[in-house]
């Protein structure tokens, strides 16, 4: 089922480490993000990856929150399957009660690091039935009712958070495979895509519809998007180096595998590439810039905003 997309594109930012700089650098920075027009802004989600990096992403989404009085947050993506659903939708319910409406939850099973999913005591070969139970245990604790669960994996037994967000939190499904679409389609509000084609945006986006269907669902998956990597400079070849520098280190693969993909240059490079996605259906973009600095990025990426918003 293929619905035809509404309303405006919207752009958010992933913020270049702004968290490390300290409080008022961080205030600072998320003040030229608002005042630049962005939608919202993001943050991702690791507890281990590779050396043992990472950062939590609803400490960030917290963090975030609590520096900027009106920006929304999106977590793209918070790797769910290694947690448990309890204890997350107690996070989830006390952002809300810090940031009512503020958070979009995008989450995922992650992938780029198997050990970092086995030294959270999961199996990586049980990551997608995982995820299944611990949207539909989450989305069940956040009405605020007992909820009681038991799948192959998550056992709950009348279970409770309260108080319960005033409004459902929006639970957005990322990941390329078509098992994260149709997933998205069951138990999402929407899918994030990352590493598609325009054309596969379109044909996936319409796939999540129809699995909604399917399973006799009535609200039917909307709020779809894409997360896309950008590199930013004033020339080509600088912008390339900053983002495969960048996505090299951080997936430890040669960046010619996600080019075609990833956008780089200046603002007519990057306009160029994300207008097919809006016209497939897309409005909504997470940009996950490198440049050479973070004025800059968020000078080029608001004029991007700028002219895709039209």
């Amino acid at each position: 089922m293929t619905t035809t997309p509404e309303g405006p594109v919207r752009v958010g930012l992933f913020p270049l480490d702004i968290l490390a700089g300290g409080t008022p650098a961080a205030t600072t920075a998320l003040a030229r993000i608002a005042d630049a027009g962005f939608d919202h802004v993001c943050c991702g989600d690791h507890v281990s990856v590779r050396n043992g990096a990472g950062f939590d992403g609803l400490v960030q989404a917290s963090a975030l929150a609590m520096l900027h009085p009106t920006l929304p947050i999106h977590t793209g993506v918070y790797l769910l399957p290694l947690r448990h659903p309890t204890l997350v939708a107690r996070q989830l319910a006390d952002l809300d009660r810090l940031a009512p409406g503020r958070l979009v939850f995008g989450v995922g099973i992650g992938g780029e690091d198997r050990h970092e999913v086995e030294v959270c005591g999961v199996d990586p070969a049980t990551r997608g039935r995982r995820m299944d139970e611990c949207l539909i245990a989450v989305r069940e604790l956040l009405t605020g009712g007992p909820t009681t669960f038991h799948g192959r994996h998550i056992d709950l037994d009348k279970a409770v958070i309260v108080p319960a967000p005033a409004q459902p939190v929006l639970l957005i499904v990322g990941g390329r495979s078509e098992a994260a679409v149709r997933r998205a389609g069951r138990l999402g509000d929407g899918w994030l895509g990352l590493w598609v084609s325009p054309r596969r945006f379109r044909d996936a986006t319409g796939q999540a519809g129809d699995e909604a269907a399917r399973v006799g669902r009535t609200d039917y998956p909307a709020r779809h998007a894409m997360q896309v990597w950008c590199g930013l400079a004033e020339t080509r070849e600088t912008a390339r180096d900053h983002l495969a520098q960048a996505m090299e280190a951080f997936y430890g693969l040669k960046f010619e595998q996600f080019e075609r993909y990833s956008p780089y240059g200046v603002v007519d490079d990057v306009v160029e590439f994300l207008s097919p996605y809006v016209e497939a259906g897309c409005r909504e973009f997470n940009l996950i810039t490198r440049s050479t600095d973070q004025d800059t990025a968020i000078a080029i990426t608001s004029e991007v905003r700028r002219r895709l918003v039209g």
